[in-house]
């Protein structure tokens, strides 16, 4: 039997812990290159932060992945947020995807079936990658690189100067200025 430092993949063994998280569109699509999906996005995370017990730290959405630093209070699962958060907006993009007319439409469609074609869980289609990458944030100084790592996205994807000019993240929190949403600051 193999050790527990052998572990294959990442895993959440701590529900309520604070973990660095990224979800990412399947073949890194750029879906969130539109606003309708970076807002059913954040209304998301806002529904979970008031009937799902997510604490949201930090967060960047970029054109094709999201970054977070998050935690569920005693009672919920950071798993069982992640999974519902990623059915509901699927659900939600695929509605607007299927139903509006936009260049991209077709493409999406076929890729997205594609890459559900690859595992058995799935059903017609599928955005998100089934790996989040769950880092749980032991240290503050692994916790303030990753706070960097994700507001510095958007300047390192030469979008914006300053992180807290990106609307579609946390940086304004952190900056002491109103952001998008309300995040618990680390």
């Amino acid at each position: 039997m193999k050790p527990n430092f052998f572990k294959e993949g990442y895993t959440i063994s701590d529900q309520n812990a604070t973990h660095f998280l990224t979800f990412s569109v399947c073949g890194w699509i750029d879906l969130f290159t539109r606003k309708e999906y970076k807002d059913i996005l954040m209304e998301s995370f806002i529904y979970a932060q008031k009937y799902k017990g997510l604490v949201l730290n930090a967060f960047v959405i970029m054109s094709n992945h999201l970054h977070l630093i998050a935690r569920t209070i005693e009672g919920y699962e950071l798993s069982a947020f992640i999974r519902d958060y990623k059915k509901y907006t699927h659900g939600a993009m695929m509605k607007i995807i299927q139903s509006e007319k936009e260049s991209r439409r077709l493409w999406m469609l076929h890729q997205f079936k594609f890459y559900s074609s690859r595992h058995s869980r799935n059903e017609d289609y599928q955005i998100w990658t089934h790996n989040n990458h769950p880092e749980e944030c032991i240290t503050k100084a692994f916790t303030d690189v990753k706070l960097d790592y994700i507001h510095d996205n958007p300047v390192r994807a030469g979008i914006v100067f300053k992180p807290e000019d990106y609307v579609y993240s946390s940086a304004a929190n952190y900056a002491g200025r109103k952001g998008i949403i309300e995040i618990e600051l680390l």
